[in-house]
Protein backbone atom coordinates (compact mmCIF):
# COMPACT_ATOMS: atom_id res chain seq x y z
CA UNK A 1 0.00 0.00 0.00
CA UNK A 2 1.17 3.29 -0.92
CA UNK A 3 2.00 6.11 1.46
CA UNK A 4 0.02 9.39 0.97
CA UNK A 5 2.06 12.15 0.62
CA UNK A 6 0.99 15.84 0.66
CA UNK A 7 4.01 18.70 -0.90
CA UNK A 8 3.54 22.20 0.63
CA UNK A 9 5.23 24.15 -1.61
CA UNK A 10 4.52 27.90 -3.33
CA UNK A 11 6.71 26.43 -6.33
CA UNK A 12 5.38 24.64 -8.96
CA UNK A 13 8.30 23.30 -10.39
CA UNK A 14 9.24 21.48 -6.98
CA UNK A 15 5.98 19.81 -6.81
CA UNK A 16 6.44 18.79 -10.53
CA UNK A 17 10.04 17.20 -9.10
CA UNK A 18 8.55 15.58 -6.55
CA UNK A 19 6.04 14.24 -8.73
CA UNK A 20 8.55 12.61 -11.27
CA UNK A 21 10.99 11.53 -8.21
CA UNK A 22 8.27 9.41 -6.22
CA UNK A 23 5.68 8.17 -9.56
CA UNK A 24 7.55 5.01 -9.51
CA UNK A 25 7.65 4.52 -5.49
CA UNK A 26 5.76 3.56 -2.65
CA UNK A 27 5.29 7.09 -2.21
CA UNK A 28 2.03 8.72 -3.80
CA UNK A 29 1.44 12.28 -3.45
CA UNK A 30 -2.03 12.87 -3.05
CA UNK A 31 -1.84 16.83 -2.70
CA UNK A 32 0.10 19.71 -3.13
CA UNK A 33 -0.34 23.16 -1.72
CA UNK A 34 1.02 26.20 -2.25
CA UNK A 35 0.79 27.63 1.54
CA UNK A 36 0.51 26.87 5.03
CA UNK A 37 -3.37 27.94 5.12
CA UNK A 38 -4.21 25.73 2.50
CA UNK A 39 -2.09 22.88 4.33
CA UNK A 40 -3.93 23.30 7.27
CA UNK A 41 -7.15 22.93 5.42
CA UNK A 42 -5.94 20.44 3.63
CA UNK A 43 -4.65 18.24 5.91
CA UNK A 44 -8.27 17.61 7.89
CA UNK A 45 -9.88 16.27 4.45
CA UNK A 46 -6.68 14.14 3.08
CA UNK A 47 -4.78 12.76 6.58
CA UNK A 48 -1.85 12.26 4.81
CA UNK A 49 0.67 9.94 5.95
CA UNK A 50 3.52 12.85 5.81
CA UNK A 51 3.15 16.25 4.57
CA UNK A 52 6.86 17.95 3.17
CA UNK A 53 6.87 21.38 3.40
CA UNK A 54 8.75 24.68 2.15
CA UNK A 55 9.40 26.77 4.63
CA UNK A 56 9.53 30.22 2.93
CA UNK A 57 6.17 30.89 1.15
CA UNK A 58 3.52 33.45 0.85
CA UNK A 59 1.15 34.17 3.90
CA UNK A 60 2.14 31.68 6.86
CA UNK A 61 5.44 30.18 6.88
CA UNK A 62 6.34 26.82 6.77
CA UNK A 63 7.70 26.17 10.71
CA UNK A 64 4.17 28.01 11.60
CA UNK A 65 2.07 25.97 9.55
CA UNK A 66 4.69 22.95 10.52
CA UNK A 67 4.31 23.56 14.44
CA UNK A 68 0.19 24.00 13.77
CA UNK A 69 -0.12 20.59 12.19
CA UNK A 70 1.70 18.84 15.18
CA UNK A 71 0.15 20.55 17.80
CA UNK A 72 -3.45 19.50 16.23
CA UNK A 73 -1.93 16.23 14.99
CA UNK A 74 1.28 14.70 17.76
CA UNK A 75 1.08 11.98 15.29
CA UNK A 76 1.39 13.80 12.07
CA UNK A 77 4.58 13.35 10.11
CA UNK A 78 6.64 16.52 9.13
CA UNK A 79 9.60 16.66 6.85
CA UNK A 80 11.17 20.05 6.16
CA UNK A 81 12.10 20.52 2.80
CA UNK A 82 14.23 24.59 2.01
CA UNK A 83 16.95 25.97 0.94
CA UNK A 84 17.73 27.18 4.13
CA UNK A 85 20.10 25.57 5.65
CA UNK A 86 21.06 27.26 8.47
CA UNK A 87 21.43 25.54 11.60
CA UNK A 88 19.04 27.59 13.63
CA UNK A 89 16.41 26.94 11.36
CA UNK A 90 17.18 23.13 11.28
CA UNK A 91 17.34 23.09 15.31
CA UNK A 92 13.81 24.83 15.49
CA UNK A 93 12.56 22.19 12.83
CA UNK A 94 13.66 19.88 14.77
CA UNK A 95 12.21 21.46 18.03
CA UNK A 96 9.14 21.54 17.13
CA UNK A 97 8.87 17.77 15.38
CA UNK A 98 10.00 17.70 11.88
CA UNK A 99 11.12 14.20 10.82
CA UNK A 100 13.76 15.67 9.21
CA UNK A 101 15.15 18.30 6.75
CA UNK A 102 15.90 18.14 2.76
CA UNK A 103 18.25 20.80 1.37
CA UNK A 104 16.96 22.54 -2.11
CA UNK A 105 18.31 21.26 -4.88
CA UNK A 106 17.51 17.86 -3.93
CA UNK A 107 18.40 14.58 -5.73
CA UNK A 108 16.37 11.35 -5.90
CA UNK A 109 18.45 9.40 -3.79
CA UNK A 110 17.89 12.80 -0.66
CA UNK A 111 14.58 12.73 -1.10
CA UNK A 112 13.72 9.27 -0.94
CA UNK A 113 16.18 8.29 1.51
CA UNK A 114 15.02 11.41 4.16
CA UNK A 115 11.03 9.88 3.65
CA UNK A 116 12.20 6.06 4.30
CA UNK A 117 14.02 7.61 7.37
CA UNK A 118 10.66 9.66 8.52
CA UNK A 119 8.95 6.46 8.35
CA UNK A 120 11.30 4.09 9.88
Amino acid sequence: MSKKIMVVDDSRIVQMQMQKILSDTEYEIVACCQNGEDALNMYDQIQPDLVTMDILMPGMDGLETARMILKKYPQARVLMVSSLAYDDTVDEANSIGAKGFVYKPFDRDQLIGSLDKAFA
